[in-house]
């Protein structure tokens, strides 16, 4: 069987790694072919609307799968026409437009933030009267890592928001000062077998995930995620990984995005599950039974933004695992990710706090 991957980033790379021993074959489709999945398997390269290339990419495909968001659902739908596609585009859609995301949080009362649909100055007025203050305006496409969001603390922060994002569709929701951040990460089969992930807890800097640490033992939280979770794979008979993010306020869960594919703050469990997702997503999307998804033990993964550590230096720390995307550095880009296993939570914490500050010496990060 043939996988096609658009997307080929570190995730595809990592889906290709976890695909290979089960007798599983990778083709991905990207815009360049200098990237993590195409070092090790065929690549298509081309913009993501072309539609003679993604047609190629069905032809040789027995199902399409995707490692990011940001596609073209109309065209991969015309493109792929007779080819199996999961997740399922109606869940890409929504996770690709906040105001659909949050609408579809509504529907199915899964707790979310307030929030109004902008599209002109006016409405941007009447947004912050009717959500209030302080909020933030989201582009409602295109925007991940803390990218195309401007908060909004007074009145006199109306103009320079709708002239900072005004030119794309938006969102206002409620500033949420939310005690912390976790996800749940669960995938589902077409036959309707569901396994679910333990619960993480997520560190931010900037819009960007920093350390992820699981499982994270908070059983109230757990269950309502999971009832969260349950909901919107059964709501869009998914096929696939999908992850969905939480503020943790008040001592409950406000949902704030979904992910339909593997998500960065599951990358712990490479090293730390008895199966990773990413073995979990391709054994899902190619109708072969789910592994087990319980932890092996207690997990902290940093990730590695900007500039990438000298591996040395690190290596020799016991039972470190080191991952290097090999990608040029860029502020801010994600070129990597370490993990660290241990028998408790404190002794996993413990090892975090110890690492954090070799690799982020600017940063006041600590868990």
């Amino acid at each position: 069987m043939t996988i096609g991957i658009v997307g080929a980033g570190q995730l595809g790379q990592m889906l290709a790694l976890a695909g290979y021993p089960l007798g599983l074959d990778f083709l991905f489709f990207d815009r360049s072919a200098d990237t993590p999945a195409g070092r090790i398997a065929p690549l298509l390269a081309g913009e993501f609307h072309d539609e003679t290339l993604l047609a190629e990419l069905a032809r040789r495909s027995d199902v399409i799968s995707f490692d990011w968001e940001n596609i073209s659902v109309g065209a991969l739908r015309r493109a792929a026409h007779g080819t199996r596609i999961a997740p399922p585009l109606s869940a890409l859609a929504v996770a690709q437009d906040r105001l659909a995301e949050k609408r579809c949080f509504e529907r199915l009362s899964i707790p979310t933030t307030r929030f109004a649909s902008v599209d002109s100055r006016a409405s941007l007025s009447r947004a912050v009267d009717r959500v209030g203050l302080p909020g933030v305006l989201k582009t409602r496409r295109f925007g991940y890592d803390g990218k195309g969001q401007y908060v909004l603390r007074s009145r006199a922060d109306i103009e320079p928001a709708w002239d900072a994002l005004g030119s794309a569709p938006l969102l206002y929701e409620e500033f949420v000062p939310f005690e912390y951040e976790v996800s749940i990460i669960g995938v589902r089969t077409r036959a309707g077998e569901i396994g679910v992930y333990p619960l993480n807890r997520n560190y931010h800097v900037d819009g960007i995930l920093r350390l992820t640490l699981a499982p994270w033992i908070a059983p109230a939280l757990a269950r309502a995620a999971q009832r969260a979770l349950h909901k919107l794979l059964e709501h869009f008979n998914y096929v696939g990984v999908l992850t969905i993010e939480f503020f943790v306020h008040r001592g409950r869960l406000l949902a704030n995005e979904i992910a339909p594919r593997v998500h960065n703050s599951g990358h712990w469990t490479i090293e730390g599950a008895v199966t990773s997702q990413f073995e979990n997503h391709v054994r899902a999307i190619a109708g072969l039974p789910l592994g087990a998804t319980a932890p092996r033990g207690h997990s902290a993964m940093i990730n590695l933004i900007g500039t990438m550590p000298a591996a040395h230096s690190f290596l020799a720390e016991p039972g470190l695992h080191w991952h290097d995307y090999r990608k040029e550095p860029r502020h801010g880009r994600k070129l990597g990710h370490c993990t660290i296993n241990e028998s408790t939570a404190s002794r996993r914490t413990a090892r975090a706090k110890q690492l954090l500050p070799r690799l982020y010496p600017q940063l006041a990060l600590r868990p």
